[in-house]
């Protein structure tokens, strides 16, 4: 079980490595407006020129459903449901079934969960399976009957489910919603008595509202660092990485960024890129400092309220 779980996560990190790839291969949109405008100065046509920002959001836009596409490809799902339809289900759904079955048919007072059942499962937003028990009822069960609902209402109501059944399956399709609902007054209050000591709204942090979108800059200064294996991802920023003073019993003294270190042995490379190791057990009353520049960002993590992380949140989308 544990080799076929490794094997979907590598085959779907492969995949959407796959589309990045094939984004950063294919023009990017400043080059395109570049060739455009190329094109315009040949055949006289002005170009619509974009901002560097607009194409980034465009970029990064595309990247997203890509990513998605290439999700629901792997996790086999299917084509997600008609969002018109779907919302017409919801609706008959909420006001007939949401009583029993709950509002996001994940079960209510009585009825069970059917994003779970088999038969929703295999109706696939059809309608044809969940059709006879809508008109028929489950007596003997306690569902009453719905005989005057037409062929296109229990269509809508099998989107509805549809993409319920789907949310549950593919995680990686969860919107968001708008998280910057906190106060900025407040939040400049705690960033000017918490955070001024290391960052600046005029300095590092000058525009940072316009460098990342709110989920982003809120994942930053929560879980700061970067956890990518080497060759995977952007090279980790010089300012967040771990140092480390190793002091032997003999009185050397060695410095430099850590590169690994757990309950058996420690390892640096020093200002001269040299690697330097040592195993504890080698090496008796081995001393070893450690030096994490994000440390106090593990320490405000659990000194955060809910309202104090919505209004330093607030307060850094201004800083635009």
């Amino acid at each position: 079980m544990a080799i076929r779980i490794w094997a979907m996560c590598f085959l779907l990190a492969a995949g959407i490595s796959a589309v990045q790839a094939q984004q950063q291969n294919s023009p990017t949109a400043d080059q395109q407006t570049t060739q455009s405008a190329t094109s315009g100065e040949k055949g006289g046509t002005p170009p619509n020129k974009s901002s560097p920002e607009q194409s980034a959001q465009q970029s990064q836009a595309r990247s997203s459903e890509e990513v998605r596409e290439a999700i629901r490809k792997f996790l086999a799902i299917g084509a997600p449901p008609n969002p018109q339809a779907a919302k017409r289900g919801q609706a008959i759904f909420v006001s007939t079934c949401g009583f029993c079955h709950g509002p996001n048919a994940t079960g209510g007072a009585q009825g069970p969960n059917l994003v779970r059942s088999t038969v929703v499962l295999h109706d696939q937003g059809t309608g044809k399976d969940i059709g006879p028990v809508v008109h028929n009822g489950r007596p003997g069960k306690g569902m009453p009957s719905f005989p005057n609902f037409t062929d296109d209402q229990i269509h809508d109501i099998a989107q509805f489910l549809l993409g319920r059944t789907q949310a549950a399956a593919n995680r990686m399709d969860y919107t968001i919603q708008n998280i910057v609902t906190g106060d900025p007054r407040a939040g400049q209050t705690y960033f000017q008595a918490h955070c001024s000591s290391c960052h600046s709204p005029a300095g590092d942090l000058a525009r940072i509202a316009k460098k990342y979108d709110p989920v982003s800059l809120e994942g930053r200064f929560l879980y700061p660092g970067n956890s990518n294996r080497p060759g995977m991802g952007p090279p980790p920023d010089p300012r967040a990485e771990k140092h480390v003073t190793v002091t032997l019993p003999s009185g050397g003294v060695y410095s430099g960024v850590l590169v690994h270190i757990d309950d058996f042995s420690v390892a640096l490379r020093d200002s001269s890129g040299a690697y330097r190791s040592w195993i504890y057990n080698d090496v008796k009353g081995i001393l070893v400092e450690v030096h994490d520049p994000l440390a106090q960002h593990l320490v405000l993590l659990h000194q955060y309220s809910n309202a104090d992380m919505h209004n330093l949140l607030a307060y850094l989308e201004t800083l635009k």
